[in-house]
């Protein structure tokens, strides 16, 4: 059984470094403002939490949403809080919709699965 803190601080280190390293690669902009957000960095979000949808199947939506969300504090960490960080949080929280849709699918698939080898669903008590 997986301690109940590992899914949230794996989630939040790993959208930390991947808004970070998205944020470096493009010379220190803010993670959306790079000219690959769309094409690279976003997707690889996606698929970050899809993947973490499947390791931690429990409650796994909320990985999804943790992995877009790090884009905030990434984002004052690299341009200070400004007038805009309202609109930006507002803008990750949406961001984190399909994100979270997918980590929950992919623990649906785990969990479905699971239920076809005959073993018991992950998380379920």
């Amino acid at each position: 059984m997986t301690r109940a803190w590992v899914p949230p601080l794996a989630a939040s280190v790993a959208g930390a470094a991947l808004w970070a390293l998205a944020s470096a690669a493009a010379g220190g902009v803010e993670p959306w403002d790079i000219a690959s957000f769309w094409t690279m960095a976003y997707p690889v979000a996606l698929g970050l939490s899809a993947v973490l949808g499947l390791v931690f199947p429990v409650g796994a939506w909320r990985w999804g949403a943790l992995v877009v969300l790090m884009l905030v504090p990434v984002t004052v960490v690299v341009s200070g809080i400004g007038p805009l960080l309202a609109a930006g949080v507002l803008y990750a929280a949406l961001l984190a919709i399909p994100a979270m849709l997918l980590s929950w699918l992919a623990s649906q698939l785990r969990r479905r699965h699971a239920a076809r080898r005959g073993g018991p669903a992950p998380g379920r008590r």
